[in-house]
């Protein structure tokens, strides 16, 4: 990573100790009946993680918001990551997760696929990280962290044998 002669990066948080923050917190937004689905692909791993560590029964979702972005020209179309929701939406609770929330554009097509599956009764947010940055009027329940960042730079969770561990990328 390089850093334009002035700049100053904040120091990387550590992911796992951000983990344990965003399991506390979303502890406080699930209810009983409360169905986890991560965002591809970051928000998926902490879904999966969470299911695991709040021992709830049923598998959590992966939301992807590929079919509903408005940056194809930029991004292109990927394949890798695909919605799959083992729950009926219609009147769920359902707590979303990711792992970086930035311009809420990513949010807004996942909110657009999960509403092609039905009309959940509640939806609600729990994200590792908050960077600030709104494009759009959404926020999330819980984050754990909120992390200033130059637009120049992005903020990635990459995981490793179970591990998480949070980068920042760009100039």
């Amino acid at each position: 990573m390089t850093t334009a002669p002035g700049a100053t990066t904040p120091p990387v948080p550590d992911a796992e100790e951000l983990y344990r923050e965003l399991l506390r917190g979303v502890r406080g937004l699930c209810c009983g009946a409360t169905r986890l689905a991560g965002i591809a692909s970051g928000g998926a791993w902490l879904a999966e993680r969470l299911q695991k560590d709040l021992r709830l029964a049923d598998a959590p979702g992966v939301l992807s918001s590929v079919l509903h972005r408005d940056d194809h020209s930029r991004r292109g179309l990927s394949a890798a990551a695909q919605t799959w929701l083992p729950f009926d939406v219609n009147g769920a609770d359902v707590l979303l997760l990711d792992d970086v929330l930035y311009t809420g554009r990513t949010l807004r097509a996942v909110l657009n696929e999960l509403f092609d599956y039905g009309r959940p009764a509640r939806v609600q947010l729990a994200v590792l990280v908050d960077r600030g940055g709104r494009e759009l009027p959404v926020q999330a329940d819980f984050a754990a962290a909120r992390l200033a960042l130059p637009a120049t730079q992005s903020l990635a969770l990459a995981r490793a044998g179970g591990v998480l561990r949070l980068q920042i990328e760009g100039v």
